[in-house]
């Protein structure tokens, strides 16, 4: 199994990062604004992600565990035979966070397009959230 492992400092409090990251459907928008067109439940606990070029993607919602601010989901398809990914916030000093992005993938195949995947939405995700914390909202990069 592979995994793509990145941790990200944020100008922004745990509190706004926890508040975007675990919003399962609402989520992905607030974090990564033109990453995804769409995000909505479409049976309880799973939701359908639509990226900018049609593309749709089901991912499941595994955990959510407030107390240590972490959310898990996997992605669902005939193509991946395991996925578990993960986002946990941290507190980096006052009003910074450090987040723990993992993604874990069978095939390992998959690894290198998941990997750049998440590189291009790191960008997104850091201008996003501090904006949050400024009480502004960020647009598309």
């Amino acid at each position: 199994m592979a995994s793509v492992i990145r941790e990200i400092d944020i100008d922004a409090s745990p509190e706004t990062v926890w508040e975007a990251i675990s919003d399962f459907v609402g989520g992905p928008l607030r974090m990564g604004p033109g990453a995804f067109t769409d995000s909505r439940l479409v049976e309880p606990g799973v939701r359908a992600l639509t990226f900018p070029d049609g593309t749709v993607v089901r991912e499941r919602l595994i955990a959510r565990d407030d107390e240590a601010r972490r959310v898990v989901w996997g992605w669902i398809s005939d193509d991946v035979v395991h996925d578990n990914t993960s986002m946990q916030v941290f507190a980096d000093g006052p009003g910074r966070s450090r987040l723990v992005w993992i993604h874990d993938t069978l095939p390992d195949e998959l690894s290198g397009w998941l990997a750049t995947a998440m590189d291009r939405l790191i960008p997104l995700l850091r201008r996003s959230l501090a904006s949050r914390d400024e009480g502004t909202v960020a647009g598309p990069a």
